[in-house]
């Protein structure tokens, strides 16, 4: 059954879209034409000025465009750089490793990825797998939970205070017996990682699956990603951790290093 209620939701989503249509179309236009006045955006648009001042406006708040104070025009603002040059970094960190991943996935036999920091949760952005007939699924572009991971759980190690003392704040899933949900037992894990360079995870996000990870840094020395190397519990055994944690460190070294960072941290 439907009603006035559900009519004007209708409404509001379709005019919800048409507004983030205009707003990209915005960016477009100062994009095509370096700078532009209220009065062009609108012309172009097909829109009344009044309609373009608030896109424009929205979009100044945020950083995405700014107002040229002497001629009252608009142009693209930091805020697309910003987000540009995210884009670009994480390309760059999959382009650069890809051949570091191939490497240590031939010579550990098993399957190497790395992850990036995505708000809660550490995103994968390349893979690649090792010879052996049994091995993990592809997770590239697949979201894995920080405290249940050994990519995420490095990431985490290394995360802005805000960010990790969000997620110790919350509850913790618990997706095996093996998960760690106990935010002082997590704490102690993550210092632990940063001491010692690395983590691992033996059975805490799936049963049957362990993995070892280590920290990427950027030109700046901040971690950027991590490298991680993931198998079978029966052939990736936790005595078998510091051995493995040599090699992904190494990997995770020499990526850095093409990623321009050359010092040390931490």
């Amino acid at each position: 059954m439907s009603g006035p209620q559900s009519v004007n939701a209708g409404r509001g989503s379709v005019a919800a879209v048409q507004s983030v249509d205009r707003a990209l179309s915005v960016l477009e236009i100062l994009a095509a034409h370096g700078e532009a006045g209220v009065t062009e955006v609108a012309a172009e648009l097909g829109v009344h000025k009044s309609t373009a001042f608030r896109l424009v406006a929205v979009l100044e708040s945020r950083g995405f465009v700014e107002q040229l104070a002497d001629r009252g025009k608009y142009r693209l603002g930091f805020g697309v750089v910003r987000l540009a040059g995210a884009a670009a970094a994480q390309l760059d960190i999959a382009q650069q490793g890809r051949r570091i991943c191939e490497s240590l996935a031939a010579d550990l036999e098993e399957t190497v990825n790395i992850a990036i920091l995505d708000s809660d949760r550490a995103v994968n952005v390349s893979q690649a797998r090792g010879p052996a007939a049994l091995s993990t699924h592809n997770w590239v572009g697949q979201g894995t939970p920080l405290h249940a991971t050994s990519s995420g759980k490095v990431l985490l190690a290394h995360a802005p205070d805000a960010i990790r003392k969000g997620v110790l704040s919350r509850e913790l899933p618990r997706h095996t017996p093996a998960t760690i949900t106990d935010p002082e037992a997590l704490q102690r894990d993550l210092d632990r990682i940063v001491e010692q360079g690395w983590g691992s995870t033996a059975e805490e996000f799936e049963v049957g699956l362990s993995a070892v990870a280590a920290p990427v840094r950027g030109a700046d020395g901040d971690v950027i990603a991590a490298l991680s190397v993931s198998g079978p519990s029966f052939r990736m055994d936790a005595q078998d951790f510091p051995r493995l944690a040599r090699h992904v460190v190494a990997g995770a070294e020499e990526l850095s290093r093409r990623l321009g960072f050359f010092g040390q941290r931490d």
